[in-house]
Parts: C-alpha cells; structure tokens; sequence
C-alpha cells in the first residue's frame, strides 16, 4: 500500500477509509428489537406475519413467506417449483453463488446463459439459445438492483413451460414499468444481508401470486410440518396440539427479531432508495464523460434502487490491471469489492464439468468491473472523495493519445 501511494504521489485523500457497502441502524431499529426481545415471541410470533403483509403492500404480490435468507429464499422456489434430478435451471454466471447452488441442492443442473455487456443482466437471447427439454425454471438475477428484462423473460417462460423465478436479492425498491419488483415472476426472492438495502441481519422472503405455490413454500421453509386443516391427510385429528408432516421441509424460518428489524428498516425504504439514487445520479454524472470508465447502462423500464455500483475499466485507455488500480483506491482510502467472480470459475463447478470460455461477454465484462462504495449512510463529502479518488487513479493510469 505505501508503494501505491508513492507511485501516485501526496497523501489519500481520505484520513480514514470508506466502506463498499454499510448498513443504516438508528435508534428506531433498536427500539423495535428491543421491545420483541422483552416481549412474548423471539420466533414463530406476530412480527414475522406482519412482515410478511408489509412486502405484500409493497410489492404488490398476494403472497410472502419470510425465511432465514436469500438463499433458502432460493432454495425453497426450487423446491415449489418441483425442481429435481434430471432438470436443468438457467441463470446468469454474474452473480452470488446462490443464484445457481439452488438449482444444485435439488438435483438439478444449472446452465449459465451469457449477460449484455451494457446492462451486466442475463440476455434473454441467451436464454432461447440454452433452452433444452429438460429445463424447468430460469433464475434472472436483478444485477445491482436493476431490474431483468421481464416481459421477454416472462413470454419465453411461457412459450416453453418454464418457471421465472426472479432473484431479486438486490432490487428491493425497484420498479419495472412502474410496479415494485415482486410480482412479475412466478416467485420472486428478496434478501436482506446488512450490505443489501434493508436489513434483518441476515433474512429473506420469497413473493407469489400464486396460491399453490405459496402453500409449497410454507411447507418447505418449516420442515413440512403443518396445521392447516385442507394440507392434512389424516383424520380425525388427536386435538388442538396436532399437525403432521405431510412433505420434506427445512428449518428456514425468520426470527421474529429479525422481523422487527426489518419492519422498522421498511419505514425508512423510502428514504434509502432516494439517497441511494441521489449518490447514483452524482456518480454517472461524474463518470459518463470518461472515457477510461465505463458506466452500467439501464433498460428504460427500470426505476433502479441501485445496492451496487459498479464502474467497468476500459482496457484501451488505461495501463494499469484491475489489481494495481484495486490497489491504489485502496491506497486512497476507498474500499472497492468485485461483483461476481463468474460462478462457474469455482474449483467445485469446475469439478462438475463447467469450463472457462462458457459465456464470453460474462467473463470480459468481469475482467474489468470494480465496485465502489454506495450506501445511504454516506455523506456529499464521502462521495467526492470516491470520485476524486477514481480520478486521481484514472489520470496517473490513463493512455495519452
């Protein structure tokens, strides 16, 4: 690090470093765990239903089940979604692991359809192409909080009888045309890790507008165990204490305490989501006129409430590898991450057959993408500093023509 910072000369601009990612706890949210720590219910009480109508409210989707988080959130739409050995499930490579370990924890195979270099989200074209007899679902992932492009997504599904389940683990807050994200799949999954736009800790929630499918996802996020009369199958029942396990579930549920950290972080959604895209606005102004960046595009049907941004180095205009220019924002005081590793580089998808060269425009777009810092939490002040720590960086790397 001290070498970076000789090589570009003067001190960081920043005396103490800024986050990538960072969540927003007040005394509100403290008040709210406090009191269901004081309460009757830690878990399996009222806070986790409640929630479960606040997403519905926002979303606009029938149904919401609450689970411990975005994976089982995951997990469980394969699972109502009748995925099994023999299937296959197609999704994006640019993304968290999970997007594509669903399809494997139910047998299946995932099949990683390419991206569009401008808009980093799964190219429907790509979908047709990959599309075989024995798929059964496509998971489209909402990179950054942009919303997939749904109604073509939506229309291939229902030219092939497929599932969309739309992992929306970034996108809470987003609209496409207008409507929340949320009710556009078949399911659609949320997830509430602290460096995501609304917390529980860890959490996650599964939208549906579909009945059967909700009645699936209840039993497979609580071990298949129910007491609802119409899902028994045997009679008559012992007394009031009685429930069976009519199916194979799992222990995936959310914690009342959870849910009243997320219920009050839902009150102040409207208030990330504004300042998130205020700090956004601000960086593509900032970005969009250098030529040594490259700025994420979006479809115009997308409202994005951004959880990252991204910038794209330009290979022809900088001398530097990712790695030295990492290093130097780094050296400036300003975390960066990378968002995704493609999945299928991983030693484990290697040793299920998957090979490098899959999905060309994936791996070049990865070659060069750097996430910087985005939260709500920063200041106008933080912010220049991250720009000016990019153009500093940018303007000892840059190519004189």
């Amino acid at each position: 690090m001290r070498e970076t910072l000789a090589v570009l000369g003067g001190s960081p601009v920043r005396e103490h470093k800024i986050s990538y990612g960072r969540q927003w706890i007040d005394e509100e949210d403290v008040k709210a765990v406090s009191e269901t720590l004081l309460g009757d219910y830690l878990t399996c009480g009222p806070k986790v239903e409640e929630l479960e109508k606040e997403l519905c409210k926002l979303t606009g989707a029938k149904h919401a089940v609450a689970v411990s988080n975005g994976t089982a959130a995951l997990h469980c739409a394969c699972i109502a979604a009748g995925i099994g050995p023999g299937d296959e499930v197609i999704t994006t490579p640019i993304t968290f692991a999970a997007s594509a370990n669903c399809a494997l924890y139910c047998g299946a195979v995932p099949v990683f359809a390419d991206i569009r270099k401008e808009t980093y989200n799964i190219d429907p074209d790509s979908i047709r192409a990959h599309i075989t007899p024995r798929t059964k679902a496509i998971v489209a992932v909402d990179f950054t909080g942009q919303a997939v492009e749904a109604d073509e997504i939506r229309q291939i599904c229902e030219e092939y009888g497929l599932i969309f389940i739309e992992d929306g683990a970034h996108s809470i807050a987003t609209a496409y045309k207008g409507r929340q994200v949320g009710s556009f799949a078949d399911m659609t999954t949320f997830s509430f890790h602290p460096v995501k736009t609304i917390t529980g800790g860890e959490g996650g929630a599964i939208l549906t507008n579909d009945d059967d499918l909700y009645r699936k996802l209840v039993l497979a996020h609580s071990h298949g165990i129910t007491k609802d009369p119409e899902l028994m199958e045997e009679a008559p029942h012992e007394g009031p204490w009685y429930y069976e396990q009519v199916s194979l579930g799992y222990n995936y549920r959310l914690t009342d305490i959870q849910a009243s950290l997320l219920l009050s972080q839902m009150k102040k959604l409207p208030m990330f989501r504004d300042r998130r895209k205020a700090i956004v606005a601000r960086y593509d102004e900032a970005f969009s006129e250098m030529p040594e960046i490259i700025v994420q595009k979006e479809i115009p049907e997308s409202d994005t409430c951004r959880h990252l941004y991204i910038i794209r180095l330009n290979p022809d205009r900088l001398r530097c590898t990712r790695r030295e220019f990492f290093d130097a924002m780094s050296a400036e005081n300003v975390q960066c991450q990378i968002h995704y590793i493609p999945v299928y580089w991983f030693p484990y998808y290697k040793r299920l057959g998957y090979e490098p060269g899959l999905c060309p425009a994936a791996e070049e777009v990865y070659k060069g993408i750097v996430t910087i810092p985005l939260y709500p939490k920063m200041t106008d002040e933080d912010v220049e500093d991250v720009i000016h720590a990019v153009k500093k960086v940018v303007e000892y790397y840059r190519i004189e023509e």
